[in-house]
This record gives structure tokens, sequence and C-alpha cells, in this order.
């Protein structure tokens, strides 16, 4: 299986309720760098398993609406814990549907999984890795 990887960052703020999250149920700041593998099992024509520079733009624009925001005041996650491994999900979901609606160009047609992995420090991560959905 063939993969590229690419990444950048956000800086978001938030809560948790619940005894579980300790001192994270107070309101604090979070700076996560994202990565995102996109898997294939054949390259292109090109020998390539994407166009890079798109799969970056398109990974910008899924954190766009998430990067310097308190995602406490979100409507999208109104009632939702914003743990590391549920942002990795909805960034996951973002760019499946950038994928269906074909924003990463043709030569990302032979893509069938991928992973999103957000590191919240140097001693914690978390990712979502799935099928991607068929085009």
């Amino acid at each position: 299986m063939y993969a590229v990887e690419v990444r950048d960052h956000i800086m978001i703020a938030h809560s948790f309720s619940g005894e579980v999250f300790g001192a994270a149920s107070r309101k604090h700041g979070a700076t996560f760098v994202v990565d995102v593998a996109f898997f294939c099992d054949r390259l292109t024509a090109d020998n390539i398993v994407l166009d890079i520079d798109l799969a970056h733009a398109e990974l910008k624009a899924a954190l766009e609406p998430l990067n310097y925001q308190d995602l406490d005041t979100l409507k999208v996650f109104e009632g939702r814990q914003t743990t590391t491994e549920f942002l990795s999900k909805h960034i996951f979901d973002a760019l499946d549907q950038s994928l269906r609606a074909n924003r990463f160009g043709p030569s990302a047609g032979n893509i069938t999984k991928m992973r999103v992995t957000l590191r919240e420090s140097h001693v914690a991560r978390a990712w979502y890795e799935a099928p991607v959905s068929t085009r």
C-alpha cells in the first residue's frame, strides 16, 4: 500500500465536562499538529498517490473553520465533547467530503483510505482511520 501524508496545525480553545477529564474540564487552549495520510493500492500513471499541493490546500480548508476558535461556542459542536479523537473524525469527514466532490483533482481517484492524526503534545496523539466514501 502506498501513502502520502500532509501536515498543518490548528490552535483552539475548549473545555470538557465530566470527572474523567479532571483539570481539562476548565477552559484551556491546545495547538494540534494535524497529519493526514492518504492511502492507495496503486499509483497513478504519473507514479503518485495524489497531488500533494491540492491535498495540503484541502487540509488547510478543512481546518480553517476550527483555527483560532473557542470550540465550546461553535454551533456545530453544541453538546459535544471536542476530544482529540472526536476532532480527528470531524476533520476526516470534511476531507472525505472534499474527496467525493473531486476537489483533490483527478490524481486522487485511487485513494482508498485516510488517517487523520491529531498530535496534542509530544507524548499524546489520537487518530481516526477508515476507508473513504465511494465516489
